[in-house]
């Protein structure tokens, strides 16, 4: 199967729409009043909680991993969005992702307290984004639709 213009269009958009979600979600917070990654953090379950747990409870700590989780949806969101250091960003925004999976995971006998969206089952919403940035990193989507066109030049051939 070849990568036709038309493909790399489609997931282009997919890679600018996981990016308008990190971005917003990174702005939402960045813009709230005093919000930090403590709640998500102290109810943390399995393998991993007292990790997780230990992060929210100590207040320097909690401040940092705060800040990183607010500019890091930023800046992975706008690298997305706008296809700048494409491939960086899909990794970045797969590690991400992959800490939310481990700090909230959807697994059996786990019940969190707080709303969750849906009943999952060891594949959740963290984790189906996780995998299409993977996928998305082995594609051109930023040389294509992206900033990368401008900086490292457009695709040579498909």
């Amino acid at each position: 199967m070849q990568i036709t213009p038309n493909r790399l269009t489609w997931l282009s958009i997919l890679r600018m729409m996981i990016g308008w979600h990190f971005l917003y979600e990174g702005i939402v917070k960045i813009f709230s009043d005093n919000w930090t990654a403590y709640g998500y953090l102290i109810t943390s379950e399995g393998f991993l909680s007292s990790f997780f747990n230990s992060l929210a409870t100590n207040e320097g700590v909690l401040g940092f991993v705060s800040f990183l989780n607010q500019w890091g949806l930023v800046l992975i969101g706008l690298g997305l969005f706008l296809g700048v250091f494409t491939r960086i960003s899909c990794y970045a925004g797969a590690l991400l992702l992959l800490f939310y999976y481990l700090c909230h995971p959807p697994f059996i006998g786990i019940d969190y307290t707080f709303g969750v969206e849906g009943n999952y089952l060891f594949i959740d919403k963290n984790l189906i984004e996780l995998i299409t940035l993977i996928v998305l990193s082995l594609f051109p989507t930023g040389k294509h639709l992206g900033l990368d066109r401008l900086i490292f030049g457009p695709i040579k051939s498909l």
